[in-house]
């Protein structure tokens, strides 16, 4: 494996499951597309991780997920947020079986298209 990555070690009966934090950043990201009201990710530089706009620290009781957005004009920037929040936290447990700490979204901008 990558010296210069990180994994989440999922240890299992017949060996552990090593998942790349790209992995996680693309599930992220996935995520995002599906949530009404987003106007896309933000062009960030990321500190670790393998999709724009989401930054990832890998921790010992989960995973705390930074995402990085614009949002519509007309949506509410909570309301959109929450179902962010929740959506990427459901995405990244239901695949991997890896609790998330926390999503923390940031809103950079509004888009009008």
């Amino acid at each position: 494996m990558g010296e210069n990555k990180e994994y989440m070690i999922h240890p299992e009966e017949l060996g552990c499951i090593h998942i790349s934090e790209e992995v996680l950043a693309s599930i992220a990201a996935g995520a995002v597309a599906d949530v009404e009201g987003i106007g896309g990710l933000m062009n960030v530089s990321p500190k670790k991780s393998g999709a724009r706009g989401v930054r990832l620290a890998l921790e010992d009781d989960g995973a705390v997920i930074d995402l990085y957005v614009m949002i519509r004009y007309g949506y509410a920037i909570p309301e959109v947020s929450g179902k962010l929040q929740s959506g990427v936290s459901a995405a990244i447990e239901s695949m991997t079986g890896f609790a998330v700490k926390a999503v923390n979204v940031h809103v950079g901008g509004v888009t009008f298209q």
